[in-house]
């Protein structure tokens, strides 16, 4: 969808609020509130927006979520795998036989080559030895999982944002509103859905040899994964990787802040071609319409190259449990340290380039498809 399929009225309408002071995206508010905005409306031929609605966070979040999760499905089992201590076994067996040593002994560079090209290794190598739907394996709770928590995530956030700028900040923008909204949102968004996270990794790691079948899989089906996992490790199973998981709520937050700048800087921009009185060039079109979308790619890379180790134990924490019932990583602390005396540093970066491959465009689909929707959602037609 393009800025030229809307009318002209709607489209003008659309490309300011893209943009706008107190649309989520992290813009200021005018220091004179609604004034300001009218004043502006009236300069530039904009119709008023409909009064705040915060569901339409909810909305819009629930289909960035959603268009991006199907999108990056085949990156997500990628990742997960890469993550996965199975398949770093595997991975291992696979350069003894070669002659090659661990990563861990290697210079940096030769390691992350090395890393780049095992990863796209396994890529083609999942729909040859398992077909291709195991590219798409998961999918179906991923969807559960990623639609509800993008529209808690968005709705909490842009809430919490509001909440804490009018009480504490006099409602201004800045770090200082961005990171506590930020913490709630993640709080309550990895609390609501770690079980359906949890499923989702155990399925994706319960590998199905096409033609050649090395073990029986262990579930058969998300109900039955459930099932034995609640009869197996109680209620405490569903909500395995909690303690990591809030752990990335750092991530989120430098996401957050570093998101909240970019969209400050269009705001800029959009006050200063508004103040000149000139006509909306092509580029500034593109620049409302693309900005949401590069923010929030750039802002998802950064934040996840600075924080990724907790990426790889949370999916350790979540792996169902070894033959006989024994759990190898059984908390937070207990799962890096193994991690490190068994696998070296190098492992708590396993699956980085995959997950990078999948995160970045994951979250410039969400943010995009997210500013798009709110846009629609709080203009007047």
């Amino acid at each position: 969808m393009t800025a030229s399929s809307f009318p002209s009225a709607t489209r003008q309408t659309l490309l300011q609020d893209a943009v706008k002071p107190g649309s989520l995206g992290g813009l200021q508010e005018s220091s004179d509130g609604g004034a300001s905005r009218g004043r502006a409306q009236a300069a530039v031929g904009q119709q008023p927006l409909k009064e705040r609605r915060p569901w339409a966070h909810f909305v819009a979040g629930a289909a960035g979520g959603m268009a991006a999760a199907t999108l990056t499905a085949p990156l997500d089992v990628l990742r997960t795998r890469l993550q996965s201590n199975f398949y770093q076994a595997h991975l291992t067996a696979s350069r003894n036989a070669r002659g090659i040593p661990h990563p861990s002994s290697m210079p940096f560079w030769r390691a992350s080559i090395l890393h780049i090209q095992e990863t796209f290794q396994i890529l083609f190598a999942i729909p040859k030895a398992e077909g291709a739907r195991a590219l798409f394996k998961g999918l179906g709770p991923n969807l559960v999982g990623v639609v509800p928590a993008k529209a808690i995530h968005f709705f909490i956030y842009d809430n919490s944002k509001t909440f804490f700028k009018s009480s504490f900040n006099n409602g201004q923008e800045g770090a200082v509103v961005t990171i506590p909204a930020a913490i709630c949102a993640g709080i309550v968004t990895g609390t609501a859905t770690n079980p359906i996270w949890v499923i989702k990794t155990r399925m994706q790691l319960d590998r199905a040899h096409a033609g050649n079948v090395i073990g029986n899989r262990r579930y058969n089906g998300v109900m039955d994964c459930i099932m034995k996992t609640l009869r197996q490790e109680g209620i405490a199973g569903m909500y395995r990787g909690l303690s990591a998981s809030y752990l990335g709520i750092s991530e989120t937050t430098l996401q957050w802040v570093l998101y909240e700048r970019g969209m400050r800087y269009l705001e800029a921009r959009r006050a200063q071609i508004e103040s000149s009185n000139n006509d909306w060039t092509a580029w500034d079109r593109a620049v409302v319409w693309g900005g949401p979308t590069f923010f929030g790619g750039a802002s998802k890379l950064v934040a996840t190259c600075a924080t990724y180790p907790h990426e790889v134990v949370r999916t350790r924490l979540r792996q169902a449990p070894m033959e006989g019932g024994h759990l190898k990583y059984t908390g937070l602390m207990q799962c890096f340290n193994l991690v490190l005396k068994e696998e070296g540093v190098a492992a708590l970066y396993g699956g980085l380039v995959s997950h990078v491959l999948r995160t970045v465009p994951s979250a410039a689909i969400t943010y995009g498809t997210y500013h798009l929707v709110v846009s629609l959602l709080l203009s007047e037609k």
